[in-house]
């Protein structure tokens, strides 16, 4: 199954967690931060939104940073992903 997202909607796939620390501590998956960082999948066509023209600024395969609790989660074929806005998106990790 594909996902296509609508108007300025992104879907995004979050990266591995850190699994150990600068020092070299090992953390328990409890003891991990959430991670921010996601890779984008699949870009929404942009459009019209409330009464305004959005470009997207974002294409897929780009490392991204969101906010810490935005979008909607799914779970598609055993993979997690997240539904945001384009505005949702903080920035562009390069």
């Amino acid at each position: 199954m594909k996902l296509k997202p609508l108007s300025d909607r992104v879907v995004v796939k979050m990266c591995e967690a850190e699994e150990t620390t600068a020092s070299g501590i090992i953390l328990t998956a409890a003891a991990q931060e959430k991670p921010q960082v996601a890779e984008i999948i699949e870009v929404g066509p942009g459009g019209m939104v409330d009464g305004k023209e959005v470009v997207m600024q974002v294409e897929k395969g780009q490392k991204v940073i969101t906010s810490k609790y935005s979008g909607t989660e799914i779970k598609l074929d055993g993979v997690e992903y997240i539904i945001v806005r384009q505005s949702d998106i903080l920035a562009v990790v390069e």
